[in-house]
């Protein structure tokens, strides 16, 4: 029998009865949107996150759109993020009406390169054409950025800060989560994220209660809100007083009904991913180049990314062994013809794409059996000539 990349069916059985009766109580509720699960689950989001404030919405597209609006980037801003992930990250910029400027990263943790982040930021500055908005960090197949440094050269330019941790939600950097360093944390529950629902549905996290406000605001097509109306008089409905240009981007209730009996074991699950990937480090390390962590640390191990020249002979060789695998990202965003004309950091993207042509993906989740995990192994190691 093939073995899954992601055994999605292996948590669900875990967790049973209790989320079968949590989205069967909602579909009897008849609240299937805006329920009392959607504030519970911000609520206890918030608390796992560190974040004063979290606002659940439709996707993890919408969770990087929403800030943007919210910080009024839009057109002649440039907003710095890398090319090596997935196309959401870029996608969003554009679709606000701004450009964004291409960074290279980091060649042990694929993570933004605080070096390349600020000559593309000094580059644009002289050129004049853009303004400098914002920074988009991602925290690429589960672990942190450089938030340190990144957040330095945001402050020292006036810059807003966004953790795209739409692969890395729950990932910490000496015991922080990335929103300690950033103005938001946005995430993705795509069933196969680390924290997944079973349909679509995102979050922003964040530290300031207006920006909360005005997000909660943007989520539903501008309608006024709680600071918006106080103290003022109506002799209509608020809700029906449009003050921005908004969205709908309110996530079902189904989904958070499911997400609050997920992050029950999210934290065991994070514990679990680890132990399998500091197998697969220890197994493989003599044969592949194995992840590197960033000092201080902890990934919640979204993909689990090894590296190898002969990349696609080894894809071959795993899936004779009925082993998946996956590449990621096989084409950098830069190189993709619709965004080939948004700058660049100076010097290009060297890492970016030297690295697009060796990783590959290996099977990860919390419920990777030891004898499965062997035979990924196993499988590997024979590749290379090498005996388990």
């Amino acid at each position: 029998m093939a073995i899954p990349f992601i055994d999605l069916q292996a948590q669900r059985r875990r967790l049973g009865e209790p989320l079968e009766a949590a989205i069967l109580k909602v579909v009897r509720s008849g609240a299937y949107i805006m329920g009392p699960e959607i504030g519970q689950f911000e609520r206890e989001l918030a608390a796992f996150g560190e974040a004063p404030f979290a606002l659940s919405c439709g996707n993890g597209t919408d969770a990087l759109i929403l800030p943007l609006m919210a910080f009024g980037v839009g057109r002649g801003d440039a907003v710095f993020c890398p090319s090596f992930t997935f196309a959401a990250t870029a996608e969003v910029v554009p679709l606000v009406g701004a450009e964004p400027v291409f960074v290279d990263i980091d060649a042990d943790t694929y993570n933004l390169d605080p070096e390349s982040l600020e000559a593309a930021i000094e580059a644009v500055k002289r050129e004049g054409r853009l303004t400098p908005k914002a920074i988009i960090a991602v925290d690429l197949f589960g672990q942190p950025a450089d938030y340190p440094a990144i957040s330095r050269t945001a402050q020292k330019h006036g810059l807003k800060l966004i953790a795209d941790s739409a692969q890395g939600f729950g990932c910490t950097l000496e015991g922080k989560h990335p929103l300690h360093w950033a103005d938001v944390a946005t995430t993705s529950f795509f069933p196969a994220k680390p924290l997944g629902c079973y349909g679509d549905g995102g979050a922003v996290l964040s530290k300031d209660e207006r920006l909360h406000d005005i997000l909660v605001s943007l989520r539903v097509h501008g309608q006024a809100v709680k600071s918006d109306v106080e103290g003022r008089e109506f002799a209509h409905d608020p809700r029906y007083l449009n003050l921005r240009i908004g969205m709908n981007s309110r996530m079902d209730t189904l989904q958070a009904a499911v997400l609050l009996e997920k992050l029950k074991i999210f934290e065991d699950e994070i514990r679990l991913r680890n132990e399998v990937a500091d197998r697969y480090a220890q197994a493989l390390s003599d044969v592949v180049k194995v992840p590197t962590v960033i000092e201080g640390g902890r990934s919640v191990w979204a993909q689990y990314t090894i590296e190898t020249p002969d990349r696609d002979a080894l894809a071959a060789h795993l899936k004779s062994r009925d082993v998946p695998t996956a590449v990621y990202y096989p084409i950098p965003i830069h190189q993709q013809a619709v965004y080939a004309g948004f700058p660049k950091a100076p010097g290009g993207l060297p890492v970016t794409e030297a690295k697009s042509g060796v990783v590959i993906s290996l099977p990860m989740h919390p419920y990777l059996e030891p004898q499965v995990q062997s035979q990924i192994i196993d499988a590997v190691r024979s590749f290379h000539g090498k005996a388990a």
